[in-house]
């Protein structure tokens, strides 16, 4: 499924197409945060990441896209959450991105606190 945006920077407007991959284990979707619209960087594809602490029972791992800095964490474990709910702010390259949740679901765990950096790959929410 392919969405089309239209963003403005610095004065100048660009079309932007953006396309969701399928499949479990996918990386959340990536949107920059309103301050900071940054929609020519590109996403890289979702790593295998060496195994740390095994999920919960039936729980999808939400994984950071690129490596960068958790600035914040905008929900809490047990708290239900919707497909494009946002999870936590990543700070990559000096642009804030929100990490949003992939699927309706539960949150079963929270892998990472403000301050922690991530590597491409790393588990960092568990959705049930």
């Amino acid at each position: 499924m392919s969405k089309k945006y239209r963003i403005t920077v610095n004065g100048k407007t660009y079309d932007v197409g953006v396309e969701e991959l399928g499949g479990g284990g996918a990386p959340a979707p990536v949107r920059a945060a309103p301050q900071q619209p940054a929609a020519t960087a590109p996403v890289p594809p979702p790593a295998a990441s060496a195994p740390s602490a095994p999920p919960s029972a039936g729980a999808n791992s939400v994984k950071a896209p690129m490596p960068g800095t958790i600035l914040g964490i905008k929900v809490a474990q047990g708290q239900g959450v919707k497909r494009g709910d946002v999870l936590l702010i990543l700070e990559a390259m000096k642009m804030e991105n929100e990490i949003c949740a992939p699927s309706d679901g539960t949150v079963a765990a929270i892998r990472v606190q403000t301050g922690n950096t991530v590597n491409t790959g790393d588990p960092m929410v568990d959705l049930a």
